[in-house]
């Protein structure tokens, strides 16, 4: 009786750990597919907090707790002289800067090649070369300035070329001349030679010692391709008038002339101002570029004949400046009692006389 005893209690004990278990399994898996309470609560919070930190409100504080309180004096001070904008602004200039620079490099400007004579018996050619240097310094390289005395060195020319800042180059014509105009007229010519000889490639201009010039002047130069040329007004000193020289132009093609006189008996081409016009360099050098055969004769080593022969002789081959049908004077010329009142003129006279 013992032992059935003992044997009903273990199938007992078994049955009731078997639909324990089985309750347990059961309320297990149907408690899976329900939603709890917490993760509703935590997935809220966690979706609050991500829209609290993209919102503008903690922006708002932080400008707030930026911005000094009214009531404090120093700290307004403080926030005047640290305005949050000076940073913005330094970068925005050195952005500007940067993007110059890669359009200079991407588009570099053309060389301006700016020949200045210097009269020997100029007693003040000290005070007008520094009134010139004042002016082509403030021009944007690149830039050649090619300075040429006459018969002897001036101490006070090398000391002036020297603290320019320029490039430059110094060059003294020795030969010795009684005439002004073919003793500047030489100057050039040796000028010319060195552009020459060294294949200087940029825009050629002369510039006399009493020339005045508006700053975008250079700027258009650079624009130059072949040849061109400007009107140029003449100021003298004992009279009371201004003289008008250079092309007549319809928008940058030059169709007439100004000009001061002209005869027209023995004057096939009109005189045009040495100062009135530009060229490129390579015309020198490399007259085949430009249709010259090479089999003529340098025209370099005379520039009243090189401007006859080749810059007059077709006026198709002339770009008026500025391109605003030539109306603009950008360039002015005070004429001193030393220079002859024809000294700066190109006329078939002096190309004859020259020739001959």
């Amino acid at each position: 009786m013992g032992s059935l005893e003992r044997s009903k209690k273990k199938v007992q004990l078994w049955k009731k750990a078997v639909v324990h278990f089985a309750l347990c399994f059961v309320m297990g898996f149907f408690t899976g597919f329900a939603p709890t309470g917490k993760a509703s609560i935590f997935s809220s919070q966690i979706i609050s907090s991500n829209k609290s930190y993209f919102s503008p409100q903690p922006i708002e504080v932080l400008h707030s707790a930026v911005t000094p309180p009214a009531q404090d004096p120093k700290n307004d001070s403080l926030a005047a002289e640290t305005p949050m904008q000076i940073p913005a602004e330094s970068e925005r200039a050195k952005f500007l800067e940067e993007v110059e620079e890669r359009e200079a490099k991407l588009n570099p400007r053309r060389l301006i090649i700016i020949i200045t004579p210097m009269s020997s018996k100029d007693a003040y050619e000290g005070v007008f070369l520094r009134r010139l240097a004042n002016t082509i310094r403030l021009v944007p390289p690149p830039l050649l300035w090619i300075v040429v005395e006459g018969q002897t060195e001036s101490d006070e020319v090398s000391e002036i070329l020297r603290k320019t800042g320029i490039m430059y180059r110094h060059f003294v014509s020795k030969e010795n001349f009684t005439d002004p105009q073919a003793e500047l007229d030489h100057q050039r010519n040796v000028a010319l030679r060195h552009i020459e000889q060294h294949r200087l490639s940029g825009i050629v201009h002369f510039a006399g010692l009493s020339n005045t010039y508006d700053l975008a002047f250079f700027d258009e130069l650079r624009e130059i391709e072949v040849f061109g040329t400007w009107p140029m007004a003449l100021l003298t000193a004992n009279k009371n008038k201004v003289i008008i020289e250079g092309p007549v132009c319809d928008s940058s093609q030059v169709i007439g002339w100004h000009l001061k006189k002209i005869n027209n008996q023995t004057d096939s081409t009109p005189p045009i101002h040495i100062s009135s016009f530009g060229f490129n360099s390579s015309i020198l050098w490399d007259p085949e570029r430009w249709g010259r055969p090479s089999s003529v004769p340098q025209t370099s080593q005379n520039s009243i004949k090189f401007v006859k022969q080749v810059a007059l002789e077709d006026e198709t081959k002339l770009k008026g400046i500025p391109p605003e049908e030539c109306s603009k004077i950008m360039l002015w010329q005070l004429k001193f009692p030393i220079e002859n009142s024809s000294s700066d003129s190109l006329s078939n006279t002096a190309v004859d006389s020259n020739q001959r």
